[in-house]
């Protein structure tokens, strides 16, 4: 289940689309992550072509950022927005993280790890779960992957 979804997520989900078309070479997955006050702390598109890391994922890559921006590992307060559904490893991450708020644009059926083959961030033998606002601007971070692949 979604929370409702807020313009301040839509404008948020605009900027993590500009992220994730500023790299042409690997797919374009835009996330950022946001303080309790609404400041861009961190963002990164996806780094796996670039740098041959197989953990070179957005969310991975802006979760280290805003943590060392920050000065804590601890990430409470933080909302991460990303255009497509973390994977196990993104979800686990956030988790982990300790992030307060989670936004989403694009389901992802194949490997999404937040309701659509597994629900990491809302396991209740976990001890955190973030709030989840899920298919913000879905058409068009959908639309991103779908020219990309094509």
């Amino acid at each position: 289940m979604s929370l409702a979804v807020s313009p301040r997520h839509e404008a948020w989900m605009r900027r993590a689309i500009e992220v994730a078309t500023a790299s042409p070479d690997d797919v374009p997955v835009g996330a950022v992550v946001y303080d309790a006050d609404g400041r861009e702390l961190a963002a990164a598109g996806n780094e796996r072509e670039a740098t041959g890391d197989p953990t070179g994922h957005a969310e991975v890559l802006a979760l280290r950022r805003a943590a060392v921006r920050a000065g804590s590992w601890r990430l409470e307060g933080c909302t991460l927005v990303v255009t497509l559904e973390p994977c196990t490893m993104c979800a686990g991450a956030l988790v982990l993280a300790r992030v307060s708020t989670l936004v989403f644009g694009a389901w992802e059926p194949k490997t999404g790890a937040v309701g659509s083959l597994w629900d990491v961030v809302r396991d209740r033998r976990l001890n955190h779960r973030p709030e989840v606002y899920s298919g913000v601007l879905e058409a068009e971070c959908a639309s991103l992957l779908r020219d990309f692949f094509r």
